[in-house]
């Protein structure tokens, strides 16, 4: 079966921001991404979980998109401008998917 080159994108940032990011990604062009709940971590400001939490105020989510090389510069413009005054992390992989015209 051929597979097609792509971007795999995966943005963890706090969930109050989940509207925001997702508005700023279609703006920017990006006709599909999923949405994990992230149950909890570590990082830099030390462990955390959603444990206990009865909104989703202090909760993370994972934003992830498969997009065409051609696309990355202007999906990474239109998350940085959410992520940076957020907590978040934005990874990029090098990825292969199989119907190429979905992306």
């Amino acid at each position: 079966m051929q597979t097609h080159a792509a971007k795999r994108v995966e943005i963890i940032i706090e969930a109050p921001m989940e509207r925001r990011l997702t508005a700023a990604l279609e703006k920017a062009g990006v006709t599909g991404y999923t949405v994990l709940p992230v149950l909890g971590g570590t990082g830099r400001s030390g462990t955390w979980s959603r444990e206990g939490q009865v909104g989703r105020a202090g909760g993370m989510v994972a934003v992830v998109c498969l997009i065409r090389a051609e696309r990355l510069d202007g999906l990474l413009d239109a998350a940085f401008a959410v992520v940076e005054r957020h907590i978040g992390v934005v990874s990029v992989t090098d990825c292969q998917v199989l119907r190429a015209e979905r992306f």
